[in-house]
């Protein structure tokens, strides 16, 4: 990860935030940031990190602006037909996972992840994770979780890709009402930004789309895939 530092408007534009949002955040002290020389200034790897934590604390109106940015973004540079359905793997999709708490929850995820064939370091993945869920929950209600290391580290991941593990159970882990949590993806992007888009994709369909519900129907790996990629081209349209 860069150690690039970003001014204000910088650091804006690399988030899809008002530079007053961000400004206020940042005065607040929920980021860490510097201010001198009549300009705030974030360190690259801080700005990704809390960029993160906001993105899923973020409500549907900020969801939906974000995610739009994004899109425009995406457009600008002839990636706007990406999709996230695209990132699953039938081996990475599991939908009667025994975890009965977060952290047990969270090693049968890497776990998941790992069948994919696409992670180096289970052990280390396991440890990001759990320092992620540590920091913030990434529990959105809904009854769904977004999971993801904290950094991106090129060494976890042989290239990006979603697991997705359905608990037999609802696991308490730290929804912000309280209820269990029963649908767990655990996004892993080896770059920065394509990861935000992925949580802020989610996000969106989680908020916008009965896609959550309809996993619970679910009774087979290609059937969850169909579902997540209905919803997926029915919010895109």
């Amino acid at each position: 990860m860069s150690r690039t530092t970003f001014n204000l408007r910088q650091a804006a534009e690399h988030v899809h935030l008002e530079m007053n949002e961000l400004k206020h955040a940042a005065q607040r002290g929920e980021i860490e940031a510097s201010e001198h020389g009549g300009d705030w200034w974030f360190e690259h790897r801080a700005l990704d990190e809390w960029a993160q934590r906001n993105l899923l604390a973020s409500n549907r109106k900020s969801l939906l602006r974000q995610h739009a940015s994004m899109m425009n973004e995406s457009r600008k540079s002839n990636k706007a037909d990406w999709r996230v359905v695209d990132l699953f793997r039938l081996s990475g999709i599991c939908l009667s996972m025994p975890g009965k708490a977060k952290a047990g929850m969270i090693r049968d995820m890497s776990d998941l992840a790992n069948k994919t064939g696409l992670v180096y370091d289970c052990d280390g993945l396991f440890k990001e994770l759990m320092a992620r869920e540590e920091s913030a929950s990434t529990a959105v209600g809904q009854g769904a979780a977004f999971m993801h290391p904290r950094f991106h580290d090129p060494y976890l991941f042989e290239e990006s890709f979603i697991a997705y593990g359905r608990s037999e159970r609802p696991v308490f882990f730290g929804a912000p009402n309280g209820e269990g949590t029963r649908h767990f993806f655990l996004v892993c992007s080896t770059d920065h930004v394509q990861h935000l888009q992925i949580l802020a994709r989610l996000a969106v369909m989680a908020h916008a789309t009965e896609f959550i519900s309809i996993l619970d129907e679910a009774t087979s790996s290609e059937e969850a895939l169909g579902i997540i990629k209905a919803a997926e081209e029915g919010l895109l349209k």
